[in-house]
């Protein structure tokens, strides 16, 4: 039987998907935070779902792993969006890419001044061409976790990340200083299944496009 597999990340991501999937009848047998599970039965037999790394998301789509899966815009900018059909932004997991310093740092000034800027981030495609489009000469690192750390030690002199809240930046006595862009989910869909099981596929991209009007 033909079925269709449904990339999907932990967390935020997976909670507020929920009510998408019970939009389009698609009920998961357990809890990936509960459960050890990385391949989740749905109550359609034609449907499940794999758990994987948020930014493993686009790459299962794309080579095939899965047919469709959920990912941030951070991440899809990152990845470069190949192979992928982008259909719907499911305005879930919403959050801001923002650039941030310690709290006494003239960030106006050491941009002007066409100063070298150490950022550290995980997100170096949309940061190198940020501050390329501003003229500003930066070296990253990259860091996969706690970026709030890298100022406060010296290893950076500002930060690029996600921003909810805000309240860890000012429990690490850091402040957002610009804005890059506003984030939130995308429905991908891997362009070949989008053909071959396009009459499986269109009920699903249908019942999130209903349920996220």
């Amino acid at each position: 039987m033909q079925g269709i597999t449904l990339a999907l990340s932990k967390g935020r991501i997976f909670e507020e998907t929920l009510p998408l999937l019970a939009a389009a009848g698609i009920v998961p047998t357990d809890d990936p935070e509960t459960s050890r599970k990385l391949i989740i039965d749905t109550n359609r037999p034609d449907v499940r779902l794999v758990i994987v790394r948020a930014s493993d998301t686009p790459t299962y789509v794309q080579y095939g792993a899965a047919d469709l899966g959920i990912a941030g815009k951070d991440v899809l900018l990152e990845h470069g969006g190949g192979g992928l059909y982008q259909p719907l932004d499911l305005k879930i997991a919403r959050c801001r890419l923002s650039v941030a310093t310690p709290a006494g740092f003239d960030y106006e000034q050491a941009v002007r001044r066409g100063a070298r800027l150490k950022v550290a981030t995980k997100y170096l495609h949309t940061a190198r061409e940020h501050f390329a489009a501003k003229g500003v000469h930066v070296d990253l690192i990259k860091l996969y976790g706690s970026m709030e750390l890298a100022p406060l030690v010296g290893l950076a002199d500002a930060i690029v990340d996600l921003v909810s809240s805000g309240g860890t930046l000012r429990a690490n006595n850091l402040v957002e200083v610009e804005h890059i862009m506003d984030i939130s989910s995308r429905l991908v869909i891997n362009q070949a299944a989008l053909k071959v099981k396009h009459g499986l596929l269109m009920p699903i991209l249908e019942a999130f496009e209903g349920a996220v009007q």
